[in-house]
């Protein structure tokens, strides 16, 4: 990657209106793009199965979909698909039997949607480049134990006065799917959680699916609790994560300043800028030996150097000790383990409430590691499958940073960067913005010196 012009990821804008694949699929193209400005350490893979350090870690990832890009729900259930995956094919032969894959089942009788006719074929899993290895222990569903109560289940995990069964019902009869599914098979209490949490219309983790997918998958998962029935969820969530989601967090962790705090390092980099010009307009304009003008390259040098370091999101001055500003959802934090920054260039993390659910849920492998409290939110709740939903509005931390004092704000707590190859990656842009500095100071301090004194022209 060459100093001069490594850039940092592009930013993937969303595109509006639900997940489609066409869309996933020109994300996933994307991704060629960023190759050379997203290390392998810092790949996808390795963010996933959490082997990058803060700012770069699986939660920080979480924290960014949750705090920044709204979007989560995608990698909450891109990880419970990835740990059910396991779990079904580690289960009984006799229990995957009675769910064979989707693609090898038939409509039994025509939909009243259009959208399912006899004619149309189910959605055939597709072949991914991806497959996450965890390595943790397989948990014990409760489902499959002999104790397992059904009814008390249901009423144990019912986070309103619908229940589960109610969400599920009422989904899918919204797309026209009027018979129950098949109860015997294995995991079934759990998917008719899933759809209660992340596929029924205004669940608490609800996905951006259009009515088509969202009927293809529910029509699916009526038929069979195999993986392969939610393939085509999994496909666009995973186009998704990798195309879209994954390098907008990458060009967000290699910045070291929170909003304000670039800000003002912008400005000052044109006060620097100005100051400079001012003192050489004014060394020519007086009498002095045109020599004296050289005083103006270090103000003008400082101010071009901290004004281009700032509009890759970086601050020179925290960067001289490889630290970054504090997020303000982790200024207000009992741990110290914490990363990244308050999206300085792309966003800002809008202020909008979730609390911990106390219920049972299946937790991601990871949702211990840097767990805790965080101004009303545990930090790994967001790992939970089915934690409530991402808003956090009412989160203590919110209207304490708001009534935060700007000085405050802008000198906000540093914490050291773990991941090496972050840091790698600031010193490329710092190296840059020093190099880029003396292209553009040298020759404006050689015609600044060149100017004849003024009154001897």
């Amino acid at each position: 990657m060459s100093i001069l012009f490594y850039r940092r990821p592009d930013f993937v804008a969303k595109v509006p209106g639900p997940m489609n694949l066409t869309q996933c699929q020109i994300y996933v193209e994307r991704t060629q793009k960023h190759k050379r400005a997203i290390p392998p350490e810092l790949s996808f893979e390795n963010v996933i199965q959490n082997r990058a350090l803060p700012p770069c870690a699986l939660q920080d990832f979480m924290d960014y979909l949750v705090y920044v890009s709204h979007d989560a729900e995608n990698l909450q259930f891109w990880l419970w698909l990835q740990d059910y995956t396991k779990r079904f094919y580690a289960a009984p032969k006799s229990d995957q039997l009675l769910s064979p894959p989707w693609h090898q089942l038939e409509p039994q009788q025509p939909m009243s949607n259009d959208l399912h006719n006899p004619d149309r074929k189910a959605p055939t899993p597709a072949v991914t480049e991806f497959e996450v290895n965890f390595d943790n222990e397989i948990p014990v569903s409760p489902i499959l134990s002999p104790q397992f109560d059904k009814q008390s289940f249901i009423s144990g995990i019912a986070s309103t006065a619908r229940t589960t069964a109610d969400s599920v019902d009422d989904a899918n009869a919204g797309v026209g799917l009027k018979w129950q599914s098949f109860t015997v098979q294995p995991f079934r209490a759990e998917i008719n959680r899933v759809i209660s949490h992340y596929l029924a219309p205004n669940s608490p983790r609800e996905l951006n699916l259009s009515h088509r997918n969202r009927a293809a998958v529910l029509h699916a998962l009526q038929h069979t609790t195999h993986p392969s029935a939610l393939s085509l969820v999994k496909d666009m969530v995973e186009g998704t994560l990798r195309g879209q989601s994954h390098p907008n967090f990458i060009r967000w962790s290699i910045c070291n300043g929170n909003k304000p705090r670039v800000m003002f390092v912008k400005w000052n980099g044109y006060l620097h800028v100005f100051a400079g010009l001012v003192l050489a307009i004014l060394l020519i304009l007086s009498h002095k030996s045109r020599w004296w003008r050289l005083f103006a390259f270090p103000l003008l040098f400082v101010g071009f150097d901290i004004m281009i370091a700032a509009y890759k999101g970086l601050c020179v001055i925290i960067h001289t000790s490889h630290c970054r500003a504090l997020r303000p959802w982790e200024q207000f934090s009992d741990s110290a383990s914490l990363s990244s920054f308050d999206a300085a260039n792309d966003d800002e993390a809008t202020l909008g409430t979730s609390s911990s659910d106390e219920v049972y849920s299946m937790s991601s492998p990871y949702s211990s590691r840097g767990a805790s409290k965080s101004g009303g939110r545990g930090r790994g709740i967001s790992m939970d499958t089915f934690g409530t939903s991402n808003s956090y509005g009412h989160e203590g931390w919110v209207e304490r940073y708001r009534n935060k004092p700007l000085v405050r704000k802008v000198f906000a707590k540093q914490i050291w960067i773990q991941d090496e190859t972050v840091r790698l990656l600031q010193d490329k842009i710092v190296m840059q913005s020093h190099v880029w500095a003396i292209s553009v100071v040298l020759p404006l301090q050689a015609l600044l010196v060149a100017l004849p004194v003024y009154g001897k022209i």
